[in-house]
């Protein structure tokens, strides 16, 4: 009895027992379904439904990839809201960040009369300080504002390149903003003439590197034209202009049109300009071109508001009245129209043709022929050459006649100073034409004449212009390159060494034959930037040779100055003794050494100095015999002297200079 109410007692406690441990399951069952419900419910309304939730117990799993730090953060702050943080286990990843895109480097370089202005990103191995210090060497004592910043980030491929070819291009032009990135440059900037923009726009392409984009946009101010003048005409030889003026591309582009229209063939040179007077000039002048194709052969001459239409001779009446009677009536208000149908020639008197002629050879001597109404319209015209000409030019074979037309004297100055516009060539006055034939090296002469013949005769009056242009004369055309120059300035240097007294920038007595050589040459390359530098040898203080260098570079410049040498585009620079292209430890070395270098400035990257820094080309270099009166502060000093002052050798990181010999010591 005793024994069955233990086993009763057992089985009573075992089930008790089994059924706690049912309940507790069930119950941390029910617990983990609820929190991972409510969590799940939370992260939902959230926006968070990457973030998976898996219970354990009273804890509580987090699992997935959040897309960012801050999105795995806001999945545990909401958790957080529901379940005690202790029970959180956080098992999520984060998606890996995508690596930075490196900065985008750029400078926007200004330049204008108040200064330079630099703003931009420079990679941090670049070295601003040295990027600032080159452009305030742009603008020797001007106002630099510096605006850069730096990212320590990778140079990028032809960055190098670009910095040194937009320094460049500021340097060449003083008026203009240049943008530079890495491979690209673009200049904007503004001349002051259509020449000097021609100059520019050359010499920024000549120097462009190859591999680097360019783009280059200089503009010039429009030139203003007096008289504004168009001249067209159609003879035997074709349409074609002998002056033709715009004031804007738009009636450019009208003009050009209606000659086009009219017969005109191959490239037409009309010129944008400021002195219009009126804006409907090219309507007007359209006009004018399209009456002279209706009369097929003729010439009218714009000049301001004055409007001259001659038609050929031959030209029937009843065609010539239709022409100009409906050319009036089109006309704008502001023309004034003077229309002539020369009569058939008849025969000229017995004593002879009434004509004045004036030759120009090839050699420049001027001869004059032909009738003058007196002794003192002689000495008139006389002079009047002669200031034009040149005195020992002019030869003078006149003779007076007091029955010349009226204004025979304006006719005959007229003729002379078109005449001026010409390399060879005659003028032929005759009362009814005054007619210019010859060569030229200038593009705008026919322009020029077209305007001082208009100008001068008064409207009605006939001229003829046979004026070819021919490129061997033009001097801008066959003008030496900037290669071409230093070449030259090289041979010169070659020949003979430009030596100092020792110690001193004072030039030895023998240096003013190579300095009126070196002179001559540089004369004919006005526009060409060149460095003049100056070395020493390696004995004396480094500071002292390199001060005695810039002073020896300088004297040269101002040598060259006194010289009539425009040296606007000279600069002089002392390098000390660095780069030597001899041994300093032999006095022929030395003597080598000391010397000047003419460099020409183009964009060439040194690998060697800080951010590719340097522009250069073609070095003159001047290694001869030594010379007992050299440039070397030591001068013929024996081998173990050592003058207070040395020579420099050594080249600026700008220009292209020999690589040193290994076993030669700086």
């Amino acid at each position: 009895m005793r024994q069955s109410q233990t086993l009763i007692a057992i089985a009573a406690f075992a089930t008790a027992a089994a059924l706690s441990y049912v309940g507790a399951v069930w119950a941390v069952k029910k617990v983990e379904q609820r929190t991972e419900v409510l969590v799940s419910h939370k992260l939902s309304l959230a926006g968070l439904e990457w973030a998976k939730v898996s219970t354990n117990g009273l804890q509580v799993r987090l699992t997935g990839t959040a897309p960012t730090e801050a999105a795995r953060y806001r999945v545990l702050t909401v958790v957080e809201t529901a379940v005690d943080a202790t029970r959180v286990r956080d098992a999520m990843q984060v998606k890996p960040a995508k690596a930075l895109a490196p900065p985008k480097f750029s400078i926007e370089l200004l330049r204008n009369a108040d200064g330079i202005s630099l703003i931009g990103l420079v990679p941090l191995a670049s070295n601003k300080d040295d990027i600032a210090r080159r452009v305030e060497a742009l603008n020797p004592g001007g106002k630099v504002t510096d605006l850069l910043e730096t990212a320590d980030a990778p140079i990028p491929e032809g960055w190098r390149a670009a910095v040194d070819y937009g320094l460049l291009a500021a340097q060449e032009v003083p008026r203009s903003k240049i943008s530079i990135t890495a491979g690209h440059v673009q200049v904007t900037g503004i001349s002051d003439s259509a020449d000097q923009q021609a100059r520019y726009e050359t010499d920024l392409a000549r120097a462009a590197p190859e591999g680097l984009d360019v783009a280059v946009n200089i503009s010039a101010p429009r030139p203003v034209i007096t008289p504004f003048t168009l001249r067209f005409l159609i003879d035997d030889q074709g349409a074609r202009f002998d002056a033709c003026s715009a004031d804007t591309v738009k009636a450019r582009d009208m003009i050009e049109k209606a000659a086009v229209a009219a017969g005109v063939k191959g490239k037409i040179q009309c010129t944008v300009g400021m002195g219009v007077p009126t804006p409907r000039w090219a309507e007007g002048t359209a006009l004018g071109i399209q009456a002279v194709k209706e009369l097929g052969k003729g010439v009218i001459t714009f000049s301001d508001a004055d409007v001259t239409l001659v038609a050929a001779q031959g030209t029937p009446q009843d065609v010539f009245d239709k022409v100009v009677g409906e050319l009036g009536a089109k006309l704008p208000d502001v023309f004034s129209l003077k229309a002539t149908l020369p009569k058939p020639k008849t025969q000229q008197q017995a004593q002879g043709p009434v004509e004045f002629t004036a030759s120009l050879a090839k050699d420049g001597q001027v001869t004059l022929r032909g009738r003058l109404t007196d002794k003192r319209m002689h000495d008139a015209v006389e002079s009047y050459a002669k200031a034009r000409f040149g005195a020992s030019k002019v030869f003078v074979a006149t003779r007076t006649d007091e029955n010349l037309p009226d204004g025979w004297p304006i006719r005959v100055l007229a003729g002379l100073e078109a005449l001026s516009y010409l390399h060879d060539g005659s003028v032929l006055v005759q009362p009814d034409q005054v007619a210019i034939t010859g060569e030229t090296g200038s593009q705008d002469a026919k322009d020029q004449i077209s305007r001082v013949l208009s100008d001068k005769l008064g409207q009605g009056q006939a001229f003829s212009i046979s004026v070819n242009y021919v490129k061997a004369l033009d001097p801008k055309a066959n003008m030496p390159t900037p290669e071409q120059c230093v070449a030259a300035v090289q041979t010169e240097l070659k020949t003979h060494k430009i030596n100092f007294q020792p110690g001193s920038d004072k030039f030895d007595s023998d240096a003013a034959t190579i300095l009126d050589a070196i002179a001559a040459q540089i004369r004919k390359c006005p526009d060409v930037k060149m460095q003049v530098a100056g070395y020493t040898d390696s004995q004396g203080a480094a500071d002292m040779n390199l001060s005695l260098s810039q002073q020896r570079a300088q004297a040269v410049v101002m040598a060259l100055a006194n010289r009539r040498v425009l040296v606007g585009n000279l600069v002089a620079k002392g390098f000390g003794e660095a780069n030597p292209i001899a041994d300093n430890a032999t006095q022929a070395g030395r003597e080598a050494n000391r010397r000047i270098e003419i460099t020409l400035l183009t964009p060439t990257p040194d690998p060697g100095a800080p951010d590719g820094a340097g522009q250069t080309g073609q070095t003159a270099t001047t290694t001869q015999a030594p010379a007992s009166a050299a440039g070397g502060a030591g001068g013929p000093a024996a081998p173990e002297a050592k003058p207070a002052a040395g020579d420099t050798n050594a080249t600026d990181p700008a220009t292209l200079r020999p690589k040193p010999r290994p076993d030669v010591k700086n």
